[in-house]
């Protein structure tokens, strides 16, 4: 497949459409509607193994695993499920990895936070997960295969999915588009409801619509620009890795964006107590996002151990919300989860570790 980083990912069988598995099954010696039940098994039973997928022939289940076939299931390693429901995964890949999946639900929606690389190199100083590095990226059968955890997990039916865990996904586009066509086509949750998250990387927006447009015919997903501060000095001290990547140039590569898809850009904004939360704050946002196509999602921080940062109070974020509201700013305040069980992307991965 496209995109691995495993050298046995040609080996496996999660993350192929009907179509590929069904032409695998004829070139395997076998008639084309097993491709069909392979894909009915991995993807609506969810099958862990191919020993379990009774209806294949016993002698073809054995033969494809002594060559080495596999489904490409990862494995649970932790769990920890908040007061709120909100359901953490620590799940365990065929090199020994660790990666984490987030499950959050609502009493109408069930959103799957799934992660993109193990570890990650953009060291924003806020983020558990860049404190250990990067180790690699993710193959999309390990990105699909954190929805379907969760849905396991939490028996209940993924309706959004955020690629918002661990890594940056703009540095793992193959894997990206390979995992939202299958999340889209072979698990049926539409591009509307998915969301990428990504803290900027040079020249990668525009090659991201590009790709979009090759891979999917169509980018109708949501971009989230991390931006975490109104000016280029605050957003440096913030996220050490946007010393290559101007603000300024940042917000012309957004408008690029929305140019090439039509598609309106999410920015996100986590505020943190007295660094980045204050009234000039708000209104310097709203001088540089004012008059664009875009949507402002502030996010209280979830503090972690190896930063002294603090949540901002509630006066300050109402405060920050009314000032965009009042100057025209179309904001949203999400909601914190999980804040009894390591609510911040990474933590769980570094208690195991």
């Amino acid at each position: 497949m496209k995109g691995s980083s495993l050298s046995d990912e040609n080996l496996v069988l999660l993350g192929r459409s009907a179509a590929e598995l069904e032409g695998w099954s004829v070139d395997q010696g076998q008639p084309s509607f097993r491709g069909r039940q392979l894909h009915e098994w991995i993807y609506q039973k969810g099958a862990k193994d191919l020993q379990s997928i009774t209806v294949l022939p016993k002698s073809w289940r054995s033969s494809l695993q002594q060559s080495g076939v596999m489904i490409g299931r990862l494995h649970e390693i932790n769990r920890q499920v908040s007061n709120d429901l909100t359901t953490k995964l620590l799940l365990g890949t065929r090199d020994g990895e660790t990666i984490e999946a987030v499950g959050i639900p609502t009493k109408n929606r069930l959103t799957v936070c799934v992660s993109s690389q193990i570890g990650c190199p953009m060291a924003c100083r806020f983020c558990a997960t860049g404190k250990g590095g990067l180790q690699r990226s993710l193959a999309a059968s390990e990105i699909v295969d954190q929805v379907l955890s969760v849905r396991e997990a939490m028996g209940r039916r993924p309706s959004h999915i955020v690629f918002m865990g661990m890594g940056e996904p703009l540095l793992n586009t193959s894997s990206l588009m390979e995992a939202i066509s299958c999340i889209n086509n072979d698990l049926g949750i539409g591009q509307r409801r998915i969301t990428v998250s990504t803290v900027g990387v040079p020249d990668a927006l525009a090659e991201l619509a590009e790709l979009a447009l090759e891979r999917l015919g169509r980018a109708q997903f949501t971009l989230a620009v991390s931006l975490h501060a109104p000016n280029q000095k605050l957003r440096e001290n913030l996220i050490p890795t946007a010393k290559t990547y101007p603000f300024e140039s940042l917000l012309r590569d957004c408008r690029h964006y929305l140019e090439i898809t039509g598609r309106r850009v999410s920015f996100e904004y986590i505020l943190i107590g007295n660094i980045n939360d204050h009234q000039h704050h708000a209104d310097e946002l709203a001088d540089k996002v004012g008059g664009f196509q875009s949507h402002v999602n502030l996010i209280a921080y979830n503090p972690i151990d190896e930063e002294d940062f603090q949540r901002p109070t509630p006066s300050r974020i109402e405060s920050f919300m009314q000032i965009l509201q009042q100057r025209g700013i179309a904001v949203s305040l999400r909601a914190s989860r999980g804040l009894d069980k390591n609510a911040a992307c990474g933590q769980l991965r570094r208690q195991y570790a």
